[in-house]
């Protein structure tokens, strides 16, 4: 991977600690930085030869785990962090759908990596998907689904336990959206 700018993982993280010390709102500040962070950055990758997806995995790297770092509830960060990315990266031309599920395949890895609630990120991210389809005027089935196919890929890179938590927490309907699992992929999470 490319880094976008030195030190963005650190960045983000110290921005989002000092965030959710100073006013308690995990969600919020999530949101606000990713959105931020990612809507500067695009706007600069023309300048850095660095894509979107590097800038993309760097921000909910950073987020994940400034938001670990203060134990706060990383479920509610992985929300802010899908409707972040959903709103920093709109103007960017980016495939919306491969947007969604690439950020939850990072968003998972990395709460896997800080020893996280997986089962509580895929909620957020499956929740965040939704809430910023409606923003987008994407299809809240299809947002959903992305989420929960990108959750599930990056918890078959984890192991077996973290895709059996990731399946329990997307396969029951969340914000009233019943979501389909590509299962055959799944055939590699063994």
């Amino acid at each position: 991977m490319k880094t976008t700018h030195p030190g963005m993982i650190e960045t983000v993280k110290d921005r989002i600690v000092a965030a959710i010390k100073g006013t308690g709102d995990i969600f919020q500040a999530t949101v606000n930085i990713t959105t931020q962070a990612l809507s500067t950055t695009i706007k600069d990758t023309g300048k850095v030869g660095t894509s979107v997806t590097d800038a993309i995995a760097e921000v909910a790297s950073g987020a994940i785990r400034g938001t670990a770092h203060v134990g706060a509830d990383l479920g509610h960060a992985a929300r802010g962090i899908m409707i972040g990315v959903m709103r920093g990266t709109k103007d960017a031309g980016a495939e919306v759908l491969d947007t969604i599920s690439h950020t939850a395949h990072i968003t998972i890895q990395d709460t896997a990596k800080v020893g996280g609630d997986v089962g509580a990120a895929a909620i957020g991210l499956v929740e965040g998907a939704i809430q910023g389809a409606k923003e987008l005027g994407v299809s809240a089935e299809d947002a959903a689904a992305a989420a929960a196919d990108g959750a599930m890929k990056a918890a078959g890179e984890v192991g077996s336990t973290t895709v059996d938590t990731v399946r329990k927490a997307v396969t029951k309907p969340i914000k009233g959206v019943k979501i389909v699992l590509k299962e055959p992929e799944l055939a590699k999470a063994a």
